[in-house]
């Protein structure tokens, strides 16, 4: 319905209409500022929570037993690349590449005029390799018998090649070394490119050493949980596996930077003082950020968290001295995994016998009950966090259906105004057209009526 002229009365009743349905919007308006702060909320959280994800993550790789069994590998010679696996075994092993790994190739040894050349016009052409029949018809090319080579069992990849001089077909075998050797018969001839051989080291001299193979250039678990890598025959080389502290105190450090980065971040979205705090004051997240700097205040096991490196700052963040934990880890393994990881029992079944399966475990390491603490922050199902998003999210649903219900009531208030308004409007002007009538009925008395008087 459109809205009154005010030609006749004179009145804005647009601009009229317009305020009044801002005043009539007022709850609408109270109910959107709650939902944006709602909907706030439950972003905050869910931010808060994406760090305790991060440093439930970072706990749980040091509770691992191969975070404090890491290993790192080295070689004398760039030739020798080594890599070694978690609780590797720690030693070392000379050697000298005796041989590289070679994988079996033969190719025909007559030719053809193109690849699209029949093998044999007249008949079928014969080829049995590795013991498998591939069976080629009269008439079919060399692509063909290419076609016919690669989608068989034969465990070889054929090619055509162009030497320039005719096409020949060339045969690779699919695995190296020795176990790749294959053999070739029936109508097409062929000679040897290169023989299948393993890569061969010889440990120690050439009368009290001994040998070791492989298929590849790559060797793996000749010492224990460690591979390398040969690339140059003859390299005399030195492989070295030793235990690797800076591997556990890289995990350490990660450790210490996500909750440092969570404490930062509740300390953003709780500050009383900050006017731009989300959740400014959230009890929750307070009890939260003082158990986490909490969990550095107790020794475990008798050891404090300061013998390996840990410290609590005043700010409720941790600090972390690299130098001390290798020093403590190389001195005493044990007593460092301890004091990050261990977790004791502390209740047992209804039998009373310890170590049966009703057992129930309680995180006292620095690492174990921080990943405890984030695990029941972060819970996909039952965590604090997520449920008080969820929370959130529900609330935020209602407020905005009760908005939508507003649209439907403003919408028909201002339709009651608007008619409101043309009906006025209409009176005003039916009024005015009586007043213009009389007004020419006056004018149209004779003049003696009047003088009469």
């Amino acid at each position: 319905m459109s809205v009154s002229t005010g030609l006749i009365s004179g009145i804005d009743y647009k601009t009229m209409i317009s305020q009044l349905m801002q005043v009539e919007a007022n709850p609408q308006t109270l109910l959107k500022q709650q939902l944006s702060a709602t909907n706030a909320d439950a972003a905050a959280y869910r931010a808060v929570n994406t760090r305790f994800e991060a440093l439930r993550t970072a706990a749980a790789a040091l509770t691992a037993d191969t975070a404090w069994t890491a290993t790192k590998a080295s070689s004398s010679d760039p030739s020798v690349t080594a890599t070694a696996a978690a609780g590797a075994t720690a030693g070392s092993l000379s050697f000298t590449v005796t041989s590289l790994a070679t994988t079996h190739s033969v190719y025909s040894t007559g030719s053809w005029a193109t690849a699209d050349t029949a093998l044999n016009a007249t008949g079928p052409t014969t080829l049995t390799i590795g013991g498998v029949d591939v069976p080629l018809a009269a008439g079919q090319t060399l692509t063909d018998a290419v076609t016919a080579i690669n989608e068989s069992t034969a465990g070889v990849t054929a090619v055509a090649v162009d030497t320039g001089s005719g096409f020949r077909l060339q045969l690779t075998s699919q695995k190296s070394g020795a176990g790749g050797v294959f053999t070739v018969s029936g109508d097409v001839p062929v000679a040897t490119l290169s023989s299948g051989t393993d890569a061969k080291l010889r440990v120690g001299d050439a009368t009290a050493g001994y040998d070791v193979t492989s298929p590849t250039n790559t060797f793996t678990d000749v010492l224990p949980g460690t591979t390398f890598t040969v690339s140059k025959k003859d390299a005399a080389a030195t492989v070295t596996v030793s235990k690797d502290p800076d591997a556990t105190a890289a995990k350490v450090q990660t450790l210490v930077d996500a909750a440092n980065a969570l404490q930062s971040a509740i300390t953003s979205y709780t500050d009383p003082k900050s006017s731009s705090a989300t959740l400014k004051g959230d009890t929750t997240l307070r009890a939260l950020s003082n158990r986490i700097a909490g969990v550095v205040s107790y020794a475990v096991g008798g050891v404090s968290a300061s013998t390996v490196g840990i410290q609590l700052n005043r700010d409720g963040t941790f600090a972390f001295d690299k130098t001390v934990f290798t020093g403590a880890l190389t001195a005493d393994p044990a007593k460092v995994q301890k004091v990050f990881a261990e977790s004791k029992v502390t209740s047992t079944g209804a039998d009373g016998v310890s170590g049966n399966a009703d057992d129930v475990s309680s995180p006292i390491g620095l690492a174990a009950q921080l990943e405890a603490l984030a695990k029941g922050a972060s819970d996909t199902t039952t965590g604090s966090l997520v449920l008080l998003a969820t929370s959130e999210d529900a609330q935020a649903k209602d407020l905005q259906a009760r908005i939508d219900a507003w649209d439907t009531r403003l919408a028909l208030r201002e339709q009651t105004i608007t008619r409101q308004f043309t009906a006025m409007e209409t009176a005003l002007s039916t009024m005015q057209n009586q007043a213009s009538w009389l007004s020419s009925q006056i004018a149209g008395l004779p003049s003696w009526s009047s003088s009469s008087k």
